[in-house]
């Protein structure tokens, strides 16, 4: 499923073009140029493209787990570390609530179902502070009511998850603004990398750190991420552990392969980070 900010791309590329169609016909021979209108670029869209592996849909993700081996049994090497979200800086719980959104995510094939609910309602909980809207927290009351008494299967809150995932980045964004979403969606990608790599240590399976780990775009995106925009949003010794940790994540993930030793190198660099939270 693309990524709804892939969508919304291509959606603005395809309005360019067709201006662009109009601009050919009727603008002033002297200046064709001024009539496009600026919308998108090229770097933008290679964001928006990127961003597919960033925060991969429930149903891609469990496709890619059950391929690998490592679907079940996440629930079980997730940190009950303590994600307050009623707190005033926003750019940490941003992150927490992208941390809880891999917890969730992940897990939901596995997890019992009053852990599932927990972390379903950290979700809403950071959704909240940082003024995502009511729709994100009653789809998420309706689900965890149904989990809680069993009405709904796994495979089916799958799919629900799949639906409210395509439309959570896009309603935030709108109702908290541009500057959170690549920090939940860096939470996410940590935590989802820390949790996939401890699988795959305890399953040996160093073919799928290779099939799962290996994205160097996605850290040079984030690194890029901390080196401007982020800058300053953290106290140094954040900044400078997410630095460091990003520039191993990314050598790691430039490798044509990867060996166990790699993937508990993930697994340690990506703990050191999720320890500041």
């Amino acid at each position: 499923m693309l990524s709804s900010v892939l969508l919304v791309g291509l959606l603005n590329l395809t309005g360019c073009s067709s201006e662009e169609k109009v601009a050919e016909v009727t603008p002033p021979v002297e200046k064709p140029v001024e009539k496009v209108p600026p919308a998108i670029g090229m770097e933008e869209l290679k964001a928006a493209a990127e961003n597919i592996a960033l925060v991969p849909s429930p149903a891609e993700m469990q496709k890619a787990l059950e391929k690998n081996g490592i679907a079940t049994g996440l629930s079980g090497k997730v940190v009950d570390r303590p994600l307050k979200m009623d707190i005033s800086n926003k750019d940490v719980v941003a992150v927490r609530t992208g941390v809880a959104m891999a917890d969730a995510l992940l897990t939901v094939k596995d997890a019992p179902p009053e852990k599932l609910v927990a972390r379903l309602t950290t979700v809403k909980a950071g959704m909240t502070t940082l003024g995502g809207g009511t729709d994100i927290g009653a789809t998420i009351d309706d689900i965890n009511g149904r989990v809680t008494n069993g009405s709904v299967s796994r495979e089916d809150l799958v799919k629900e998850l799949d639906e409210m995932h395509g439309a959570i980045i896009p309603e935030i964004k709108f109702e908290a603004g541009d500057r959170v979403v690549p920090l939940i969606q860096a939470g996410s990608w940590l935590e989802g990398s820390n949790l996939v790599a401890a699988a795959i240590i305890d399953a040996n399976n160093p073919t799928a750190g290779t099939e799962l780990l290996r994205q160097p775009q996605v850290a040079e995106y984030f690194l890029k991420y901390v080196q401007t925009e982020g800058a300053g949003k953290a106290p140094d010794e954040v900044i400078g552990q997410l630095n460091s940790t990003l520039l191993k994540l990314k050598e790691i993930a430039s490798k044509p392969t990867l060996t166990i030793d790699d993937v508990k190198e993930v697994k340690s660099q990506t703990d050191a980070v999720l320890a500041l939270l």
